[in-house]
C-alpha cells in the first residue's frame, strides 16, 4: 500500500489527499446538480435532468420506506445530498490514481508533510494524493458522526419524551445495552462504508501489479466498484432515514 501526506498543523495529523479529495467531490456533485438544473424544461428535459429527477423520486422513496413521508419529505433535500455526495466519493478512486515519491522533509506550506513513521533521509515514499476519499475512515467516520448528531438532535428535540424513554425499555435494566446500541450506530455506520471502499481500491493495486493479464480482471472489477459504491451510497442514506425516524418520528422502538 501507498503512503498518505500528512501534515500536522495546530497538533491535528491532517491528510492532504483527503482534505483533497473532499474538495474534488464537492465540486463534482455542485458541478452535476448545477447543469441539471440550468435549463429546465417540462416539454423536452435534458438527459441530466431527467437523471436528476429520477435520484430525486429515488430518494424520495427510500424517504418513505424508512417515514411517513409528509413527516419526512423535510428530509429528502438530505438523502439527496449523502447520496450524491457518497456516491461520488466512492468512485474518485476508480478511473485512475495519482502517486508521487517524495524524499524525507518534503513540505507543503511550511509544513513537513510525514508520509511514514519512520521516514530515513534516504528514503523517497510512494505517496497516493487521489483516491476515493471515502476510503479514509476519518472521512467516513465524520460522516457518521454528523448523522449521529442530527438523529439524536432531532430525538431530543421532535420526540423528547419517548425518545428518552426507548433507553429503558423493555425494561430500566436495559439502559446500559440501549445506549451501547445507540453508539454503535455511527461505529457500524462508518466501518461499513470505509470497509467496503478502501478492500475495493486495495484489489485494483493487486490486480495492476499482475500487468497485462490483469487488464479482463481490472475491467470486471471496474464495474462491479460501480456497483458497490452504489450500493453502499444506498445504504448509508438509507440507514440514516431509519435512524432519524426511530430517534423522531416512531413513539416505539
Amino acid at each position: 500500500m501507498h503512503d498518505s501526506p500528512v501534515i500536522i498543523l495546530g497538533g491535528l495529523h491532517i491528510d492532504l489527499s483527503a482534505v483533497l479529495m473532499l474538495l474534488v467531490t464537492c465540486v463534482v456533485v455542485f458541478a452535476l446538480v448545477m447543469l441539471s438544473v440550468r435549463n429546465l424544461s417540462v416539454e423536452n428535459p435534458s438527459k441530466l435532468q431527467n437523471f436528476m429527477e429520477w435520484v430525486v423520486e429515488f430518494v424520495q422513496g427510500i424517504v418513505a420506506s424508512a417515514m411517513d413521508l409528509n413527516k419526512g419529505r423535510q428530509y429528502i433535500s438530505l438523502g439527496l445530498t449523502l447520496i450524491l455526495f457518497i456516491f461520488v466519493a466512492n468512485l474518485l478512486g476508480l478511473p485512475f490514481s495519482v502517486i508521487t515519491d517524495l524524499p524525507a522533509n518534503f513540505t507543503v506550506f511550511g509544513h513537513v508533510i510525514e508520509a511514514t513513521k519512520d521516514l530515513k533521509p534516504d528514503y523517497y515514499a510512494h505517496v497516493l494524493w487521489w483516491k476515493s476519499p471515502t476510503a479514509d475512515i476519518s472521512v467516513t467516520a465524520g460522516l457518521a458522526i454528523v448523522v449521529f448528531i442530527l438523529m439524536n438532535y432531532l430525538g431530543l428535540k421532535l420526540n423528547r419524551k419517548h425518545y428518552l424513554k426507548h433507553y429503558i425499555e423493555p425494561f430500566p435494566i436495559f439502559l446500559p445495552l440501549n445506549i451501547v446500541e445507540n453508539l454503535a450506530k455511527p461505529i457500524a455506520l462508518s466501518i461499513r462504508l470505509y470497509a467496503n471502499i478502501f478492500a475495493g481500491e486495495v484489489l485494483i493495486t493487486v490486480i495492476l501489479k499482475t500487468g497485462f493479464y490483469g487488464i479482463p480482471f481490472m475491467a470486471a472489477w471496474q464495474g462491479f466498484s460501480i456497483f458497490v459504491g452504489a450500493l453502499q451510497a444506498f445504504i448509508f442514506t438509507i440507514l440514516t432515514m431509519v435512524y432519524i425516524s426511530q430517534a423522531s418520528i416512531h413513539e416505539e422502538h
